[in-house]
């Protein structure tokens, strides 16, 4: 299997799943500064022109969830369950896609993707906007999490994978943690694992 990734966000989701699952997997590191995501080559993978993109045999998926599953999957691992659980682990991923991503997301991208790539300062608008946003998503979140390990049943799943990803980054993002102390247990037990702190190759490793 080829890992098409990068250092950003929705990445470093699918290089924490393969790094926990220990996938047999050759990471192939794109450097977005130079375009790398955007030659032929890659968008006859990825007609987005965006990481990551798994390519397993004859099978190409992109989208960060498809492929955390796809991996979980591959090796029969509870991650992504093939029981009832099932269900409440693809609630918790649309939720993720339609809700969460897009406030976290923004404010990574204002304050951690806009300095590194010298896009101008933040917006503050938008910046107030993803901020309220994410903390009423927060507030759902951190009641659920009362009494719970985990996202889903008693084991970690790729739903927790998916909605925690932003929160390395919470401190530079400037994403109001502290808030919802929930959602903060949840978190540092996910910093438990070598894999959620240290998702990423080394890129001079990397093909």
């Amino acid at each position: 299997m080829k890992l098409y990734w990068s250092d950003v966000l929705s990445p470093r989701k699918v290089c924490a799943v393969a790094k926990y699952l220990q996938s047999p997997v050759e990471y192939v590191y794109l450097d977005l500064g130079r375009g790398e995501h955007k030659t032929a080559e890659y968008l006859a993978l990825n007609p987005n022109g965006q990481v990551p993109t798994l390519v397993d045999g004859a099978r190409t998926l992109w989208e960060s969830a498809a492929i955390m599953c796809h991996l979980a999957a591959r090796c029969d691992s509870a991650l992504w369950p093939q029981d009832a659980r099932q269900f409440d682990v693809l609630r918790w991923l649309s939720w993720d896609l339609a809700r969460v991503y897009p406030c976290a997301g923004e404010l990574y991208f204002q304050y951690v993707i806009r300095p590194r790539f010298r896009l101008g300062d933040a917006d503050p608008a938008e910046v107030q906007r993803a901020t309220d946003a994410w903390r009423r998503c927060a507030a759902i979140l951190d009641n659920h999490l009362r009494g719970r390990r985990w996202l889903v049943g008693d084991s970690i799943t790729v739903a927790d994978f998916a909605l925690g990803i932003t929160l390395p980054y919470a401190e530079r993002a400037r994403i109001p943690l502290d808030e919802f102390p929930a959602v903060k247990r949840w978190h540092e037990r996910l910093n438990e694992l070598d894999a959620w702190r240290e998702p990423f190759p080394a890129v001079a490793e990397a093909a």
